[in-house]
């Protein structure tokens, strides 16, 4: 909104041309993101504590530190994260590109889904939450109806085509197969990170680097001299999600401040199922699900780990791992949830950089 005022002002004053450049707004729009989460939340801290009487239910099966380290502490903290980037994407992003209102409408979506999710938790003290049948159904419709926008977008050339990373301009036609697909990149994204979310700090940073990489993917396959250099599929306007993801960044950094062990909010559903599907979005806009894969590979060893405990323990009755998803693990193995966390940090880091290095690597 604000870019396109300052935009239509620019020829009465020249200097407001620098809204023109993509970079700027990008800085600008983490920037906004990230005083809107850090300025509100206090308030939003203190609003959740008075409506939550007991936090976030914890699982009685958990690590038994964590009923006395986390009790009591208010979920629902999506709520500060949406309010961040939303406003920073809504203020400083092409509103007549079609690829950011696929976007927001994953994260609102989703976030609404998880604010749901959250909501029958406190209200039912259980960390059980809404129906799973319902919260997929309502997951599904979200992507199919973002897949249709992304795939219409992107005209007949690209729309239903698949990108290979590693392969020089090698492109799979899907046809109508790219729907199912690009539905399941988005709702697995939106689970696997949902998934990740069990200790104070691990999800989020995660998400930030992983934002922070596709920066740099959707800027060079949305510029037509750096995706001929790299020998990347051009898609034109998918540089404007770098102002969509700098304000996932900024706002995840706010609310990073007080998700930081020891945690005063928790992102909830609210939170992890919007960042999830966000990312999920980006990567079939810029036709880089398979790096997605990769980049959020600790999102992956997650979900792994929680299908391979459910399918060792119905085939054989023994599981594979003291506790999943695989972050329990570690904890009943002893290790210090700050270890947990930023370990699971440095491992998101170097995957990303081994994401980075499919755009050369061609």
């Amino acid at each position: 909104m604000l870019y396109h005022l300052l935009i239509s002002m620019s020829d009465e004053y020249t200097f407001l041309n620098v809204v023109n450049y993509l970079t700027v707004r990008t800085g600008i729009s983490l920037f906004t993101a990230f005083l809107i989460s850090f300025l509100l939340g206090p308030k939003i801290i203190f609003m959740l504590k008075n409506k939550q009487t007991v936090g976030q239910p914890i699982r009685e099966d958990g690590p038994e530190s964590h009923l006395l380290t986390k009790q009591g502490t208010p979920t629902m903290g999506g709520v500060l994260i949406l309010l961040g980037f939303s406003t920073g994407t809504l203020l400083w992003a092409d509103l007549y590109n079609p690829y950011i209102w696929a976007c927001l409408l994953v994260t609102t979506g989703f976030g609404f889904v998880g604010f749901l999710d959250d909501y029958a938790k406190i209200i039912h003290s259980s960390s059980a939450g809404m129906s799973g049948r319902l919260k997929l159904l309502l997951e599904l419709v979200i992507s199919f109806s973002a897949v249709l926008i992304i795939i219409n977008a992107a005209g007949p050339d690209y729309g239903d085509k698949l990108a290979l990373p590693f392969l020089k301009n090698v492109l799979l036609d899907l046809g109508w197969l790219m729907i199912p697909f690009g539905i399941f990149v988005i709702v697995g994204s939106s689970n696997s990170v949902n998934l990740t979310d069990g200790l104070d700090g691990l999800a989020i940073m995660p998400v930030i680097i992983a934002s922070g990489t596709f920066i740099i993917i959707a800027y060079v396959v949305g510029n037509i001299v750096y995706a001929d250099y790299l020998n990347l599929t051009y898609i034109e306007g998918t540089g404007e999600l770098s102002v969509f993801l700098a304000a996932i960044i900024g706002a995840g950094l706010g609310f990073l401040w007080y998700n930081a062990p020891p945690a005063m909010i928790f992102m909830g559903d609210t939170g992890s199922l919007s960042l999830g599907g966000a990312l999920g979005a980006v990567s079939v806009i810029t036709k880089h699900e398979i790096v997605l894969a990769i980049v959020g590979g600790l999102f992956v060893v997650e979900t792994l780990s929680v299908i391979i405990q459910v399918a060792s323990f119905k085939l054989t009755g023994k599981r594979v791992f003291k506790m999943a998803p695989i972050h329990h693990h570690y904890e009943k193995k002893g290790w210090a949830e700050p270890t947990i966390v930023i370990r699971f940090w440095i491992i998101a880091v170097l995957l990303a950089l081994i994401g980075l290095a499919t755009l050369k690597l061609r």
